[in-house]
């Protein structure tokens, strides 16, 4: 299968990777030529358009900060769907909006192609190392046509329905991410200001019923002072703002989200909407005089586990399918 993959930034860059590393016959294509260049060097093709991948490839994967951008790249007069035909798939791997990529799904499907939406999760670290979690929107033949390259960018699979569910779930697990960001940050900054140690308070966390995936990896990176995740501001305030939508669409009254989407609103006027992430915390660290950090924490997230042959996850019982 041959495989055109647009969009090579934090995310995309190292799914993209994974590919080449492992055998993948891979165009690729990036605003910035650049950025493709290391890419370039290790085999991959570069294509003068969008379109053009799309005629030339079985597979066209993009991986954009926004659902405005890929709809760009979707739509332009060289764009994908000027060069989708039948029996290709185009697979939407950016944190988007489920209506919109039902949207141009319908695009997609009436030029005889196939849509899935197939976003990632488990951090850049994972992303790296091919160990990360993808989830998949799709009808099932076509989920079994795309497994060979999910297995081969990530390690679980999961098939969650038809197209627009994996949005879904991605934006409401990074609801989840992100109220567990603010409350370790919230966690940090009071235990030190009780006059706990920091490691020992980190450890406490970790063993108890007060640990979480990003306590364990975004707390170190708070903690070590360079707040290095490779995920900014702007990005969680985007994904936090779809969840909303997706609520808002279903008609649940959220409370704490809003709160939240205030939160992230008001790091970016003080800090910058490309500050890192992490670093609300220092709404806090202001506000109370701290500077939350602690000896023997690392200034990135390293993924230490050895990549793996990426399967899929069976969901026992399920009923949507």
């Amino acid at each position: 299968m041959k495989v055109a993959f647009i969009g090579l930034g934090n995310v995309g860059g190292k799914l993209a990777d994974s590919l080449l590393r492992n055998g993948v016959d891979l165009t690729v294509r990036d605003l910035d030529r650049d950025v493709a260049q290391p890419f370039l060097d290790k085999g991959a093709r570069w294509a003068e358009s969008p379109k053009e991948m799309a005629e030339n490839c079985d597979l066209i994967i993009t991986c954009l900060p926004s659902p405005a951008a890929s709809a760009a790249v979707m739509e332009a007069e060289d764009g994908i769907l000027a060069g989708l035909s039948p029996g290709k798939i185009w697979a939407e791997m950016s944190t988007t909006d489920e209506a919109e990529v039902k949207r141009l799904g319908e695009k997609v499907t009436a030029l005889g192609a196939q849509p899935v939406d197939c976003p990632v999760s488990g951090g850049c670290h994972r992303a790296a190392t091919g160990n990360i979690a993808i989830f998949a929107g799709c009808e099932r033949e076509t989920f079994e046509c795309m497994l060979p390259v999910l297995t081969t960018m990530g390690r679980r699979i999961l098939h969650t329905g038809p197209l627009g569910s994996a949005s879904i779930l991605k934006v409401v697990t990074n609801y989840l991410a992100t109220a567990n960001l603010l409350t370790c940050c919230e966690a940090l900054v009071t235990s030190q200001k009780a006059g706990m140690d920091l490691n020992v308070t980190f450890e406490a966390l970790r063993i108890s019923s007060g640990n979480s995936f990003v306590h364990e990896t975004e707390s170190q990176v708070i903690l070590n002072g360079s707040r290095d995740i490779n995920f900014t501001m702007d990005l969680v305030s985007k994904d936090i703002g779809l969840f909303q939508a997706v609520a808002d669409r279903a008609g649940v009254p959220l409370e704490i989200n809003p709160v939240m989407i205030k939160i992230f609103k008001d790091g970016e006027e003080r800090y910058g909407s490309r500050e890192f992430s992490p670093n609300i915390i220092k709404r806090l660290e202001e506000a109370c005089g701290a500077d939350v950090r602690a000896p023997g924490f690392p200034a990135d997230i390293v993924d230490d586990e050895p990549e793996e042959a990426g399967y899929e996850v069976v969901v026992e019982h399920r009923q949507d399918l």
